[in-house]
């Protein structure tokens, strides 16, 4: 029993096994099957059917004939073998022969696919030879019209073309007879020879028309236009010249001449046909023309602005040197009462010796306006320069006659400044006085004498002859440095000489009840009488918080009240 049970399973999973790929077998035959009928089924027939609406003769029977052909093969023939053979495969599945089945249907596969893609092949020719009909026959409508606007052109406008006129004509003779050979082949039936006839028209067409379009244009430039620009700027060059403009360094008679000795060449390119270069060269005389016409505007702008700008430029440079030799002679007088740098004393020596090199420049183009052999452009570039140089000399100038200016209102601000220290110091040293101290610390005492002492030093440094207003401005600094300090810590030693007695009054409420008040007390009026001050308030403040907590803090805003009224 126990070796049948294995075997009944063996058996059971070979039959499902069998089962299941023969079904898988059919399902193989059905999308087979139906591969071969999507081939049927493509729509050969309706697409043939339409090449009949065609001239049928020539390519286009040839073609019909030869695609019916091979439907009806693929219909008549082919199919039913796939048939034949899908029918050989199901016997192969049914006798259990799966593995001749399976190399079958590989078989079947590659015919299937095979003949789907000889189908598409037809499909795509129908097509081709449909849309090459009907591209044909709207392109050469078009080209037809082109030619026709062309010949009217040519024959409406013979002298705008020149000699080119007969070569274009003899181009254009080559239509007709392409029209009629296209019409022939249409009616023949060969589309694929029309529409290489339809190409090479349209190439042609292309380059034809745009010759006629074009050169027009380029011989009204060449015998016209570029003349007639070439003799405006010649004669205005003269009349440029004959009024005293220095124009040698343009050399633009010498251009001039180079450009009309190329205009018969392009010309006889035209009447060639040849435009291309051409095209590009009158491009470049264009821009070369409109060159000229701006560098003798540029002349011309120059000119003008040379004779409204030269006399005043020569007055203001007198002005300027007269200006710095003026400064020079005050900041000697200056130097004597104030301290000047040597940087400083150098700045009109400098300006001087700048403004001479200017004047320099300056005469020798007097001379060249006089003589009039320089460009008036160039002129005016020097002249600008020139211009700029002075302006930072007068900008150098500005700046150093104030800073001159400054050093006496710089004076007597410091001495308002040292005025209002000294005054701010007193008033330390009065609130000190006033107060109920025992004494003055050490350090504060230190502090007073050290900001009295800087003070000193500002006014010595204002008595001065000559005066450093850089020292006495960064003393003054220091100065005020100095006074702000020792106001902050009198104010705080103050309020807190002023909260110790508080607390101490405040505290001797409780010296007879409280344990040890006594004892605290009189050790914080020790230290307050040997001027330890922060030790003090130290000892009164922790005792009195401990016998009334929040105490302190009520002590300190009165303080504070009676320190900012007094």
């Amino acid at each position: 029993m126990e070796y049948i049970i294995p075997v009944v399973i063996v058996l059971l999973v070979f039959v499902v096994g069998v089962f299941v790929f023969r079904k898988k077998h059919h399902t193989e035959i059905s999308r087979l099957d139906q591969k071969k009928l999507d081939i049927q089924n493509k729509p050969v027939l309706e697409e043939l059917s339409k090449v009949k609406s065609l001239n049928m003769s020539g390519q286009a029977e040839e073609m019909f004939e030869r695609w019916r052909n091979k439907w009806t093969e693929l219909i008549d023939v082919e199919m039913p073998k796939i048939d034949e053979l899908l029918f050989q495969v199901e016997e192969f599945v049914d006798k259990f022969q799966l593995k001749k089945a399976t190399v079958l249907e590989m078989e079947i596969e590659k015919l299937i696919e095979n003949y789907d893609a000889e189908m598409e092949v037809i499909l795509k020719e129908l097509n081709e030879l449909m849309e090459s009909e009907q591209q044909n026959r709207i392109e050469i409508e078009q080209l037809k019209d082109d030619y026709r606007s062309a010949r009217k052109t040519l024959l409406a406008h013979q002298y705008a073309f020149g000699a080119a006129g007969e070569p274009l004509e003899k181009r254009l003779e080559a239509f007709p007879p392409a029209f009629e050979e296209y019409d022939h082949m249409t009616v023949q039936g060969n589309y694929m020879q029309a529409k290489e006839i339809v190409i090479d028209l349209h190439q042609q067409g292309v380059e034809i028309f745009r010759l006629i379009n074009e050169i027009p244009t380029l011989l009204t430039e060449i015998q016209h236009k570029i003349p007639a620009d070439l003799n405006d700027i010649r004669n205005g060059h003269i009349e440029m010249t004959e009024q005293s403009f220095f124009l040698l360094h343009l050399e633009i008679p010498e251009k001039l001449d180079d450009i009309e000795h190329l205009l018969p060449h392009y010309k006889e390119q035209v009447t060639k046909l040849e435009t291309t270069d051409v095209s590009a060269a009158i491009e470049q005389i264009k821009t070369d023309i409109d060159s000229f016409y701006d560098l003798l505007e540029k002349e011309v702008v120059a000119k003008q602005y040379v004779d409204a700008n030269f006399p005043p430029i020569g007055l203001y440079l007198a002005e300027l040197i007269q200006d710095i030799n003026e400064l020079k002679v005050e900041a000697d007088i200056v130097k004597k009462s104030y301290h000047l740098t040597e940087k400083e004393m150098l700045i009109p020596i400098e300006s001087k010796a700048q403004l001479n090199s200017v004047k320099q420049r300056y005469e020798l183009l007097a001379v060249e306006v006089q003589e009039r052999q320089s460009a008036y452009s160039s002129i005016h570039e020097e002249l600008l320069e020139l211009q700029k140089l002075m302006d930072q000399e007068a900008e150098k100038r500005a700046v150093f006659a104030e800073r001159m200016s400054s050093l006496r209102v710089n004076e007597d601000k410091g001495r308002d400044q040292l005025t209002a220290l000294q005054k701010r110091l007193h008033a330390v040293e009065r609130k000190i006085s006033k107060a109920n101290t025992p004494g003055t610390p050490e350090e504060i005492d230190a502090r007073i004498s050290e900001a009295e002492e800087q003070l000193f030093v500002v006014n010595k440094g204002l008595n001065e002859v000559p005066i450093n207003m850089g020292t006495i401005v960064a003393d003054i600094e220091k100065g005020h440095q100095y006074v702000t300090e020792i106001e902050v810590v009198v104010e705080e030693m103050l309020e807190n000489i002023n909260l110790i007695e508080l607390l101490i009054q405040y505290g001797n409420r409780y010296r007879m009840v409280k344990p040890g008040m006594n004892e605290r007390l009189l050790e914080a009026e020790e230290a307050f009488r040997d001027l330890r001050f922060n030790r003090a308030l130290e000892i009164v403040a922790t005792a009195v918080e401990t016998a009334e907590p929040g105490a302190l803090k009520k002590m300190k805003v009165q303080v504070k009240d009676t320190v900012t009224k007094g």
